[in-house]
């Protein structure tokens, strides 16, 4: 449930307050024998409680951090490769589109969370324009047969992510079951790393480089480019 997810902005909120609390209520202790504590108030107990939270918190933090390493390392290196391909541009005499991609931010944001029962799960964008708690589940399905051959099911809700695990799958796949020639792939797919990352493996990617409209005019639609 997006409910029981934490998020790194509201696990700091929580932790100064915890702390704080537990502040107050150690001096509450040193000030009980010329101040009388509340009745029904367990200061040991109030503090303890507010210490195994805030153990909790510092674990989801450190969850939280941990992903948004690995979130940067591969941002770093779609930069990069972004970069490279500019450049490349520039070397041919041609000038890139667009504006310089701006190098990816450390650190998590503030947005960023853990689910506190299911942390492997992720939130992620739905079809309908929701957002669910959820894995990425893909398959890369046979064009003959419509078999499934392989499968992967991921915590990155960018598709764009998916290409490299499918291709290590079938690369593993045993002799006896054929050559993969060509991948077949929606927009979502499309990216220079993903085609060279075929490329590498002698695949020959036909991935959508856009999303088209629907139901152009048949004269636009077959009109020279």
């Amino acid at each position: 449930s997006k409910h029981k997810a934490l998020s790194w902005e509201h696990a700091n909120k929580i932790e100064a307050q915890l702390r704080e609390e537990v502040q107050q209520l150690l001096k509450l202790a040193e000030d009980s024998d010329s101040r009388p504590v509340n009745d029904g108030l367990d200061v040991p107990a109030e503090i303890a409680r507010r210490e195994k939270r805030l153990g909790a918190i510092a674990q989801a933090k450190a969850k939280i951090e941990e992903r948004a390493r690995e979130r940067h390392a591969v941002e770093q290196q779609e930069y990069e490769a972004k970069c490279a391909k500019r450049q490349g541009q520039r070397d041919e005499g041609k000038k890139p589109r667009g504006p310089d991609p701006q190098p990816p931010a450390s650190g998590p944001k503030a947005s960023d969370q853990v689910n506190l029962t299911d942390e492997e799960s992720r939130i992620m964008p739905t079809s309908s324009g929701g957002f669910e708690q959820s894995y990425n589940a893909q398959a890369a399905v046979d064009t003959e047969t419509m078999l499934v051959v392989v499968h992967n099911v991921s915590q990155a809700p960018n598709d764009k992510r998916e290409i490299t695990p499918i291709l290590d799958k079938v690369q593993a796949l045993p002799e006896g079951l054929g050559q993969v020639s060509t991948l077949l792939g929606d927009t979502g797919y499309f990216s220079a790393a993903n085609v060279n990352a075929c490329e590498a493996q002698g695949i020959e990617p036909m991935l959508s480089m856009k999303r088209e409209s629907h139901h152009i005019p048949v004269l636009q639609r077959f009109a020279p480019d």
